[in-house]
This record gives C-alpha cells, sequence and structure tokens, in this order.
C-alpha cells in the first residue's frame, strides 16, 4: 500500500485506516456523522493526495485535450478550470476529472481519480497523435481540501492570495503558508464550499501547511475528516463517483452530465453521445429517498411495483444532514419522474422509495 505526505499524521490522530485505491487512507477518526456534520457547518480537513495529476503543455496541449475530454476546454482561461469527463470508444465514461488551465493553450493540469491513474494516463498517451508533453506529476503532489463554510476565511489568514473573492471552479497560485508555488482552487467535492490545495511535497512542505492550517483553524474547530464523510456529503449533493454511479459502460448523457458534453468540438464517441440526446436513451441516473425503513447499497436491485427489475442502485446511505436514507441509481426512464414510486430489493424484501431531485433536501 502507498502512503500519502499526511499518513504518520493519520496515524498520530488515531484515524481508522484502510486501503483505497492502493493508497493507506483514513476513513474516519471522530465518526462519519460527527465529521459530516463538522464540513457542512464550520470547517474540515480532506487528504485527498491520492489523487493523479498530469501536466499537459506544448502547442498540442489544447488539442489533446480537447480529443479526449467531453467539455469544450478552449473556454478556459489562466486561471480558470472545468469538470469533464473522457470518454472510451463505445459511449461509456474512462474517468471524470478536473481539467486546469495554467497557461492558456499551453499548460494545463489534469486531476483525475486514484483508481483510474494508470488507465487514464495510458488512453491519453494513446492518443496524443501530437505529441504534447504529458508529465505524471501524481506521486510528489500533495493534495488537501479544505471544505465547509469556515474554509476560505481560515485559507485567507496563511496567505496574501485573494481568496475570499475566489470564483467557483477558478484558482490562484503563490506562496501559502510560507511555501511557494502552492496552486489553490475554489472546487471540492462536498458541496459545503472550501478549496483545494495543490503543492510539490519537498522539503517537509506537507507537515508544515497541514500543521499551519490546524492552528490557524484551531477557533473555528477545523477537523481532520476521513473518506467515509467524503462520501456521505457528495452524495448528498448527488455528485457522482467513479466506479459507483459513472463507469465504462454508462455514458455522460445516461448520468445527467449532458452539460458536460459539448458537440461544439470533435471528441471520442461524440456521434454516440449526440445519437442519445436526440433519441433519448433507455436509462437514466436519479436520486431517490427511501419511503419504507431501510438504507440502499451500490448494486441492489430497484424494481417495480409487480417485482420488475427496471434497474440498479449505483450509491446509498443514512444522510446525516437530512436524517433520512438516499440513494442514486439507473432506472429506465419512465421511472425518471418526481415522485415516481420505484422500490429497493434489500434481501427478500421490496422496500418502497421514490424518486427526488438532485441535491437531496
Amino acid at each position: 500500500m502507498k502512503s500519502t505526505p499526511f499518513t504518520h499524521k493519520h496515524l498520530e490522530l488515531g484515524a481508522k485506516m484502510a486501503e483505497f485505491a492502493g493508497f493507506n487512507m483514513p476513513i474516519s477518526y471522530t465518526g462519519i456523522n460527527d465529521e459530516h456534520a463538522a464540513v457542512r457547518n464550520g470547517v474540515g480537513v480532506f487528504d485527498v493526495s491520492h489523487m493523479g495529476e498530469f501536466i499537459v503543455k506544448g502547442p498540442h496541449a489544447l488539442e489533446l485535450i480537447q480529443r479526449i475530454t467531453t467539455n469544450d476546454a478552449s473556454k478556459l482561461t489562466n486561471g480558470k478550470a472545468q469538470y469533464s469527463c473522457m470518454p472510451n470508444n463505445t459511449g461509456g465514461i474512462i474517468d471524470d476529472l478536473l481539467v486546469y488551465c495554467v497557461e492558456e493553450n499551453s499548460v494545463y493540469m489534469l486531476v483525475v481519480n486514484a483508481g483510474n491513474i494508470q488507465k487514464d494516463w495510458n488512453w491519453i498517451e494513446s492518443h496524443n497523435n501530437n505529441k504534447a508533453e504529458l508529465i505524471n506529476i501524481s506521486d510528489k503532489t500533495a493534495l488537501l481540501a479544505i471544505q465547509g463554510p469556515s474554509a476560505t476565511k481560515i485559507i485567507q489568514s496563511l496567505t496574501e492570495m485573494d481568496i475570499l473573492n475566489l470564483k467557483y471552479y477558478t484558482f490562484v497560485k503563490g506562496d501559502f503558508a510560507g511555501v511557494e508555488n502552492v496552486l489553490i482552487s475554489a472546487t471540492g467535492y462536498t458541496g459545503a464550499g472550501g478549496v483545494e490545495i495543490y503543492f510539490e511535497d519537498k522539503n517537509n512542505d506537507a507537515e508544515k501547511i497541514w500543521d499551519a492550517i490546524f492552528k490557524a483553524g484551531s477557533d473555528k474547530g477545523i477537523k481532520p475528516i476521513g473518506l467515509g464523510a467524503r462520501d456521505t456529503l457528495r452524495l448528498e449533493m448527488g455528485f457522482c463517483l467513479y466506479g459507483n454511479d459513472i463507469d465504462d459502460t454508462t455514458s455522460p448523457i445516461e448520468a445527467g452530465l449532458g452539460w458536460i458534453t459539448k458537440f461544439t468540438k470533435e471528441f471520442t464517441s461524440r456521434s454516440f453521445f449526440e445519437q442519445q440526446k436526440q433519441n433519448g436513451v433507455s436509462k437514466k441516473l436519479v436520486g431517490f429517498e427511501m419511503i419504507d425503513k431501510g438504507i440502499a447499497r451500490h448494486d441492489y436491485e430497484i424494481v417495480d411495483s409487480n417485482n420488475n427489475t427496471i434497474g440498479k442502485v449505483t450509491s446509498g446511505t443514512q444522510s446525516p444532514t437530512l436524517g433520512k436514507a438516499i440513494g442514486m441509481g439507473y432506472v429506465e426512464v419512465k421511472y425518471i419522474g418526481m415522485d415516481t414510486e420505484i422500490y429497493i430489493k434489500v434481501r427478500n424484501t421490496s422496500l418502497k422509495a421514490k424518486v427526488v431531485k438532485i441535491p437531496f433536501e
């Protein structure tokens, strides 16, 4: 198992650790519900250094990114980022990712999921016909997500960069907590506001930054947060998790990601997605909440009132904020209307649920 630059911190704090995407990662410290509430109401710090980062640079950098992603990266200017996905040749999704424009038309950073680093790298290399320069900086890049309504004030106290006025999906780069060349972006996976901080881990910078953040946030109840709460937070917002809600067999149109699928350029599987948009799809990803008592889990069957299979659960949990069981899953399109009754097969029992809008409320 790989470690992150913060693994010793997690162990010192008594975190419950487990393997995730080949890394020894903290799942929880004081409990998922407690950590979830800390982020929604205050501020929490996630170690997400397991994520992958690739630099794409040179005169053909933008051309390569345009060809392998669904969103339109030509719209990006310096200091802006976008959410996108990389489709395969058969209408599925290789990965979802963030694209950062460091220098317009020539330098970009792609942030990919930890479990897909090698798969994504191989795919991008195989499409790099005009030889853009590719650099995998995953192993030397540390990444912390500081999330919650108090996050930006804490981060602002450690830098002269303007963090308080940083717009969603934009970023700045400069000195932070005495460390040079730190990238701070107004992004995250929680829906609670905050930033993500990328930096090269050298000269023990990781420990220096971690300690500075926790010292600056001590009067605001700052807490370390594990991957367990990261999952419940993202699910309340209806954010897709690769491997659960999207994968190599699901299309962005089916997953409700038509908004990042732009037909103003050529990219892999474009014609397939265009047909889906024009002609419709047979299944769609929906949010649902349980009416009967019970929690839906990944891969549970979804059935109709006559016990006919109509879909499958992709994610499910007991929402700490809402106090009810929620989930997402793919269902046949005739069942996607709001308040449509569906049933989740939990062992041998069909539990009633209803389709609701995302984000959950």
